[in-house]
């Protein structure tokens, strides 16, 4: 008899499940593009592989591959749109839940948080100055705006 038929089968194919979960756990792993998704990073997994391919998302100070191996404890540096978080990982997750579940699975720096609420507060204050105008300068305004125009050559 063969030696590979000595070994005795496992009993049930629920133990086969339970053994490969237990070896699943222990080197648990995603990909870098599949934690943003699930962190809410991204809309998309999609969105999240064209940033990571952009150089908008670090690892550890490196640009990283959409199939990177997140692991706990890695330092990430997203940058989206003018925002850019320093986060921390803190679990791994592949699938996507509610936006309460997703904080849990990174801590952002402090200094990351509030340098992003300083930005925004920027641009609103940008943007609170201008007024839009009601309606199209009439012939009258439009020969103003020109007229204003030809002061900035002087």
């Amino acid at each position: 008899m063969p030696k590979w038929l000595a070994i005795s089968p496992p009993t049930s194919i629920q133990a086969i499940g339970n053994s490969m979960q237990e070896t699943a756990t222990s080197t648990e792993l995603v990909r870098l593009d599949l934690w943003l998704w699930a962190a809410r990073f991204f809309k998309t997994r999609a969105l999240a592989k064209a940033a990571i391919e952009n150089g908008k998302v670090e690892i550890g100070g490196q640009r990283a591959k959409p199939a990177r191996q997140v692991r706990i404890g890695d330092a990430l540096r997203i940058v989206r749109g003018d925002e850019a978080f320093q986060v921390d990982v803190l679990a791994l997750s592949g699938k996507r839940g509610p936006a309460v579940a997703a904080a849990t699975l990174y801590r952002e720096d402090e200094a990351s948080r509030l340098q992003r609420e300083q930005q925004r507060a920027h641009r609103a204050a940008e943007r609170g100055g201008y007024r839009a105008p009601a309606h199209k300068p009439d012939k009258r305004a439009r020969r103003l705006i020109q007229a204003l125009g030809d002061i900035d050559s002087l």
